[in-house]
């Protein structure tokens, strides 16, 4: 097929095209989805189960083991990790990498059978397992409500409200409420009343709970309708609860005229000891998380729930405020108009840099098509569904020189052709058909070159697919419109000779060098290759001392301060001294806002952001500062702090990482079945990464746990018919209290807890002076007559597990700016010196683990990527040793790589992987058409030393440009976190990779096909 005549006869054609890509484009440009980050599915579980009153221990082996055991059958299940502490059991189960979001929902329904199945099993005592499987919501649009001077049930109307209004904005897909001290019915009668008048605890709790509880009373036929029957008598305030009478089974006759309210005070409040508790500058709040439907305009919808926030607040009363912690739709926005400045940058100076190159008309030409290239992305990015976020659109600035490959080969083609004499149709005619199929398989080999990101299946794979979609989408594109839109806009603008005959071509003396050049080359090819080779050798060794990393850390201006208290410190001593920590950091210079958490993490606010579990030893501060480039100041300063004032706490700092992954940095895991010993082996680690001045050195099982046991007297307790469980009623009684029915009020169940009076409970009256009801006796017995002692002593909070083994994990972070690997490089000989006895092994995680898998997927898919490019290049010549010129050239492309990575301080990581697998896409290409040019001046009857050096300052201008127009449109990207180590990559590397195609391959070809400068003219 004539592309180039169908698009130059009929022009309507491909200006319908034109019109599609420049409209459509422009269209999608307003109104593509904005992300922050790319979105890439949680492929993890966490089952709950409660075990009220066991020990850590007790968990592990009768709630834990039973359910790893049945999840260990399911074969989609990669790792399986759990926590058992006092009364719960945390399983986080994470599935393979193969199976994509589409799978999930089906694993997750055979996981809870699984789990079902195996629940039978439990002990009595246990809980329902929990699985929840839902870790894909993120509140990016987080916000403080603070009411100071209302009280809590009022905050809480005030967060229902709030809520219910978010949730009618279009796009919004649900809004959490974080932070609120739920609320109970206290029921608190004094020992003294109770003794007296000989009432056993178990009368009040079944009188509660029967007269509460929703019954079915059936319904009776009147006339031809079906009326049911309810009986009165259900709570209905507080008051109604102080009347229950207490006569009723069990119940002796002097009792029978009692009401609760005789003998218990009967209150509404709010939980003693919460599981969460926020303050936001200062003051006590309440954390509002947004979360916007999958694939909409976070932007839009950010700008909306922000315009409610304001209406609203205008309703609330004075003193309720509302501030933000966290705002993605304005980072994104603020993000992705940068991304469209440096992408709008990089068009500009590509287009400058053809037009100085080519003359204005070449620039417009190619410059025309490049604009129409990325406009027809967007349109297809559109239809594709892929969001405009950092990933997708560096791609397009990545993709900048590829994308202008093609048609710098067609204009320029064209622009030679007609200074010859040809007119523009038979110009335009001869460099398409020439050209199509080599620059279509070059294109395709680009794309290729990013395979390894489209068919790699873990989490980092995912984060970076868009990447490899937009870079196919582009470059496909691109390919289309060079073959039809460049040579209609050359017929439009190129002038043929006879109109152009005072105008030279330009470049000579620069041509006449580089011809120089090539003979050089060739009259010298053995020590020509002998220098590559050298050069080669030199940059791999020179390799090593690249630092290397995986992601980088965010610019976002905001860091997190992790707090650890001892295990098992209350959450209000928790909570007071993060009060403290949150005041400090406040009056920090730089700092703006400070929002603590006590009990757990915030929730997910961000993609990468991974919130800690619920803990009350655990306390988390999010700190927004003025400058992302101040953090490592600021942390320092609060580290500092840390230690002077709060000595007794672990505390350390983390920026906001880019990408997947977690935890800390560094971390040594040791498993085996000993908790001592593996708490030793943990230690003795910590030990090593302070001796090299690591920060943030800590262990994941925390510090023992204290414990006081009461030391029945089994002969004595069951002569006076008391059990421990009646025992252990009588102590949750004086402290935290115990459940005994539901107060309903509309949707909500509100506990009702019977304990205690205040000044019985939480050691304020001995616990050996508490009594206990006697079934045997009618009546209560002082505690001494049935527990001997009162023992005190320590536990284990936590017991870890990794795939049913105990595991232990020392983690440690380098010092800001310096570099992960080097500082993992330090430790690692040490901690691996470490003396394991048997049964016991080492493990390296974290960052180390995070990119090995990430490496490990990519280099399961990359083989197939480049065996198809092997493929496309053998197949497109037909022979064997033009596509072994060129792949030859692609591991010397490693010299440019080194030497700007060195020169630059940059880290080789993921990105800059990714770098060098594009990088080998654009040099296979410049080479294919190069290789490919050789050949067709041979088969024409040219002398093979000529044809090799007239070829190759053919393709001097063209591979030029490309090289040119990529490394300058890379210039944005420089400045650019994620994309920093990329970009110095690909311009280190293209820049050494433009010498190699110009030279490395004519003196390659030379020597595979023994060309000889005097030989005589092939045949």
């Amino acid at each position: 097929m004539d592309i180039a005549r169908a698009a130059i006869d009929k022009p309507v054609n491909t200006w319908l095209l034109i019109l599609i890509c420049l409209l459509g484009g422009l269209w999608a440009l307003f109104s593509l989805g904005r992300l922050e980050d790319p979105e890439f599915t949680i492929k993890q579980a966490i089952i709950t189960t409660s075990y009220p009153g066991a020990s850590a221990l007790e968990v592990e082996q009768e709630v834990t083991d039973q359910l790893e055991i049945a999840l260990q059958r399911l074969p989609q299940i990669k790792e399986i990790r759990s926590r058992s502490e006092p009364g719960r059991s945390l399983i986080d189960v994470e599935i393979l990498e193969q199976y994509d979001s589409s799978q999930l929902p089906q694993i997750w329904d055979e996981l809870r059978r699984k789990i079902r199945d195996a629940s039978a099993a439990l002990p009595p005592g246990a809980g329902t397992p929990h699985v929840n499987d839902d870790f894909g919501d993120v509140y990016g649009l987080y916000y403080a409500l603070s009411a100071p001077d209302y009280s809590q049930a009022e905050l809480r109307d005030f967060a229902r409200t709030l809520r219910q209004e978010l949730l009618r904005i279009p796009g919004v897909a649900k809004v959490a409420i974080s932070g609120l001290r739920a609320e109970r019915i206290f029921v608190e009668p004094p020992q003294s009343v109770l003794t007296q008048l000989g009432i056993a605890p178990t009368l009040i709790a079944n009188a509660i709970s029967v007269q509460n509880a929703v019954v079915d009373s059936g319904a009776l036929r009147v006339v031809d309708r079906s009326v049911r029957l309810a009986p009165s008598g259900t709570f209905d305030s507080v008051a109604r609860i102080e009347a229950l009478p207490l006569g009723g089974p069990g119940a002796s006759s002097e009792h029978a005229s009692l009401r609760l309210g005789d003998i218990a005070r009967v209150s509404r409040g709010e939980e003693e000891i919460p599981t969460l508790l926020v303050r936001h500058n200062g003051r006590p709040a309440v954390a509002i998380g947004v979360s916007a439907q999958s694939g909409t305009n976070i932007v839009e919808v950010g700008a909306t729930v922000e315009a409610r926030i304001h209406a609203l607040l205008e309703t609330l009363p004075l003193g309720v405020t509302i501030d933000p912690i966290y705002q993605q739709h304005r980072v994104v926005d603020e993000a992705v108009n940068g991304f469209l400045v440096n992408l709008a940058s990089s068009v500009a100076i590509v287009i400058l840099v053809l037009c100085l190159a080519m003359g204005w008309r070449g620039g417009l030409v190619v410059g025309g098509v490049l604009l129409l290239t990325v406009l027809g992305t967007l349109l297809l990015m559109k239809i594709g569904g892929i969001t405009m976020q950092r990933v997708s659109l560096g791609a397009l600035i990545i993709a900048m020189g590829m994308l202008v490959d093609n048609a710098i080969v067609i204009a320029e083609g064209m622009m030679v052709r007609m200074r010859r004499g040809l007119g523009a149709l038979e110009a335009a005619q001869q460099i398409t058909n020439q050209t199509k199929w080599p620059l279509l398989a070059a294109t395709v080999i680009g794309i290729l070159a990013f395979s390894g990101i489209g068919l790699s299946n873990d989490s980092t794979g995912e984060y970076t697919f868009s990447l490899f979609a937009v870079i196919a989408i582009s470059l496909l594109l691109s390919w289309v419109l060079a073959v039809t839109v460049a040579p209609l806009f050359g017929s439009y603008l190129f002038r043929s000779a006879a109109e152009r005959r005072d105008e030279e071509e330009t470049g000579g003396v620069l041509l006449g060098g580089y011809r120089g050049l090539v003979h050089l080359a060739l009259r010298h090819r053995l020590s020509t290759v002998a220098a590559l080779v050298g050069s080669t050798l030199a940059a791999v060794i020179g390799f090593g001392a690249v630092p290397q990393s995986f992601f980088p850390d965010s610019a976002t201006p905001l860091f997190y301060v992790d707090v650890w208290h001892e295990q098992g410190t209350d959450i209000r001593a928790t909570a007071a001294d993060m009060a403290e920590l949150g005041n400090a950091l406040g009056q920090l210079d730089g700092v703006t806002d400070v929002t603590s958490f006590s009990g757990s993490g915030a929730d997910r606010l961000m993609l990468v952001y991974a919130p800690e579990l619920p803990n009350s030893a655990y306390g988390q501060c999010i700190v927004r500062v003025t400058d992302a480039a101040r953090i490592p100041e600021i942390a320092a300063r609060v580290r500092q702090w840390i230690g002077e004032h709060q000595p007794q706490v672990k505390g350390w700092t983390t920026r906001i990482r880019l990408g997947p992954g977690g935890g800390a940095k560094i971390e040594a895991r040791f498993s085996g079945p000993d908790s001592a010993t593996l708490r030793a082996l943990a230690a003795e680690a910590e030990r090593i990464f302070r001796d090299h001045d690591l920060i943030n050195v800590r262990h994941d099982w925390r510090q023992y746990r204290p414990l006081i046991v009461p030391r029945l007297a089994e002969a004595r307790a069951t002569a006076a018919g008391v059990s421990r469980a009646d025992i252990a009623d009588t102590l949750a009684m004086v402290t935290e209290g115990r459940s005994v029915g539901l107060y309903r009020e509309g949707d909500r169940l509100i506990p009702i807890v019977m304990r205690a009076p205040d000044d019985e409970r939480n050691g304020n009256t001995d616990l050996r002076d508490r009594r206990v009801w006697s079934a045997t006796a009618g009546a209560y017995i002082p505690m001494t007559e049935v527990i001997d002692r009162f023992e005190t002593g320590t536990e284990d909070g936590l017991i870890r597990r990794l795939d049913k083994a105990r595991t232990i994990t020392a983690q440690a972070d380098p010092a800001y700016g310096a570099n992960t690997d080097a500082a993992l490089a330090q430790v690692r000989g040490a901690v691996e010196a470490i003396a394991l006895p048997p049964g016991y092994r080492l493990e390296w995680g974290g960052e180390y683990e995070d990119s090995s898998d990430a490496q490990a997927a990519l280099a399961r898919s990359v083989p197939l990527g480049f065996l198809a490019m092997v493929l496309i290049t053998v197949a497109l010549f037909g022979r064997v040793r033009q596509p072994l010129i060129i792949w030859l050239c692609v591991p010397m492309a490693i010299t440019g790589v080194t030497a700007a990575l060195l020169a630059t301080g940059q880290s080789f990581g993921f990105m800059a992987l990714l770098g060098f697998l594009s990088l080998s896409g654009m040099l296979i290409k410049n080479a294919i058409v190069l290789v490919d040019e050789i050949d067709l001046r041979i088969a024409d009857g040219h002398h093979r030393h000529d044809a090799i050096v007239a070829a190759s300052v053919s393709r001097f201008t063209p591979v030029m440009l490309a090289a040119g127009t990529t490394i300058l449109g890379m210039i944005p990207l420089l400045f650019d976190v994620f994309f920093a180590s990329m970009a110095v990559t690909i311009m280190g590397g293209l820049a050494f990779a433009t010498a190699l195609t110009l030279i490395a391959v004519p003196v390659f070809y030379a020597g595979f096909f023994k060309v000889r400068e005097d030989e005589a003219r092939a045949g």
